[in-house]
């Protein structure tokens, strides 16, 4: 009978001590990082939490069911979105992150924003992690704000418009530019993390066909971040209200970890830790 062949992913190892007594360790299990939009009109948890206090009660719940990090945004980036000024994403993300900080000041938070301005204003308030959708093209100041703070940033893959010339591979060039802006920076490679950008500039099919190759981002030798929480492309597919889109996403969060992604983006912390947890058990052996 034939050998069957081992194809389990590699995990990439890193330690990251953040100041403050906030660590994170990536090659042990799935990291969870936690959604916390400051906007009024995100797809999919518009206006809930653009309250101080309601904001706060949502991280520490977050973070009770199983995140490791909070990723705070003041802008929604649903299709077709409306960009808002640095000033009022200023206003919307710096108190909360502040709160949550005060309050939760052991757990790791990402600020979601490509503007310069903003990343810098929240590191210094205590944000943690940079998480842009641009990777870095967005802002020409943003690589250098990354490198000045010695943080993790997160590479988004994304385009103003849908021309790619043979799909994959142009997915993984655009993200190999994204590194190369961020080392001729001086970001250090040890704080590159990748994002495919799921939903970004991409059709059904797209989405469908990069989750299954996968395998060939995490093969670039970075840390890779999926973030498929209630996606368009799950709705489609299952064909139901966002917020009945949690088996969707569990199961694109069990594939993209068995495809090598050490850290999921998520809205449904509880149920996503659980598929998180069981994946691990089966891949984080030995």
């Amino acid at each position: 009978m034939p050998q069957m062949m081992n194809h389990r992913p590699t995990y990439w190892k890193r330690s990251y001590d953040l100041g403050g007594g906030v660590k994170l360790e990536l090659g042990h299990r799935t990291l969870i990082m936690g959604i916390l939009n400051a906007t009024p009109d995100s797809f999919s948890d518009g206006g809930r939490y653009n309250d101080i206090d309601r904001a706060v009660a949502h991280a520490k719940g977050m973070v009770a069911a199983g995140a490791d990090i909070l990723d705070i945004g003041g802008e929604s980036t649903r299709p077709g979105f409306e960009a808002v000024s640095a000033e009022e994403e200023l206003s919307r993300v710096l108190p909360v992150i502040s709160a949550v900080r005060e309050a939760l000041p052991q757990v790791a938070i990402s600020v979601d924003s490509y503007k310069a301005v903003t990343v810098r204003q929240s590191l210094e308030a205590g944000a943690h992690i940079i998480n842009d959708i641009w990777g870095l093209r967005g802002d020409p100041d943003m690589a250098a704000v990354a490198a000045q703070y010695g943080v993790p940033v997160i590479l988004n893959h994304n385009r103003h418009a849908r021309d790619y010339t043979d799909f994959v591979p142009d997915v993984l060039a655009d993200l190999k530019s994204s590194v190369d802006i961020a080392k001729r920076a001086g970001v250090q490679n040890d704080n590159v993390w990748l994002d495919p950008g799921i939903g970004f500039a991409k059709t059904y099919e797209d989405n469908l066909e990069l989750m299954d190759r996968l395998d060939e981002l995490t093969a670039l030798g970075y840390p890779v971040l999926l973030g498929t929480s209630r996606k368009r492309f799950i709705k489609q597919t299952l064909d139901l209200p966002v917020e009945e889109l949690i088996e969707g996403t569990a199961a694109t969060v069990a594939l993209g970890i068995a495809r090598g992604c050490q850290i999921v983006r998520v809205h449904d912390v509880q149920a996503i830790k659980r598929t998180a947890l069981m994946t691990d058990a089966i891949l984080y052996r030995g």
